[in-house]
């Protein structure tokens, strides 16, 4: 079954890509919530026209995106959390706390388009996240959780 999709979904593309799903996924789910239509040849041409007058709107996007890129460049990153023995910590650092330090450094972005390879970090050390600011524009980010210094 081929969809047009109307907005993201996870690990099936971004919005307005045409993708073909099997027909229970698209019919049971991705048609009622909302995020795909069915890809007749008119929602086709339609779509080939839309994408043809976003592509100027959406150079300016991309270079915008690829300048906050820029900022990610020598940037480094320390996240401190309390940590025990054998450098393990009391919880754990997510992409949430990523999102909020990168905020602090003047680099605004949603947590939902960081992901730290590997999931949750549970001990101190150097990690790597993948920032996505926009579907062309992504990037690596070598980050540092360190122990909270005792006072």
């Amino acid at each position: 079954m081929e969809l047009i999709l109307k907005k993201d979904v996870d690990n099936l593309g971004f919005a307005d890509d045409v993708v073909t799903v099997k027909s229970g996924y698209g019919r049971n789910f991705l048609i009622p919530q909302g995020l795909a239509v069915l890809a007749t040849p008119s929602t086709k041409k339609v779509l080939a026209e839309t994408l043809k007058q976003r592509a100027f709107k959406e150079k300016k996007i991309v270079d915008d995106a690829k300048e906050e890129a820029e900022k990610l460049n020598g940037l480094e990153i320390k996240i401190a959390s309390k940590a025990g023995n054998d450098n393990k910590l009391f919880g754990s650092v997510s992409n949430a706390n990523l999102a909020e330090a990168l905020e602090k450094e003047g680099i605004e972005i949603d947590k939902k388009f960081i992901s730290i390879a590997g999931g949750l970090v549970k001990r101190t050390g150097q990690y790597e996240a993948t920032i996505r600011f926009h579907r062309e524009v992504i990037e690596k980010l070598i980050f540092e959780v360190v122990a909270e210094v005792k006072s």
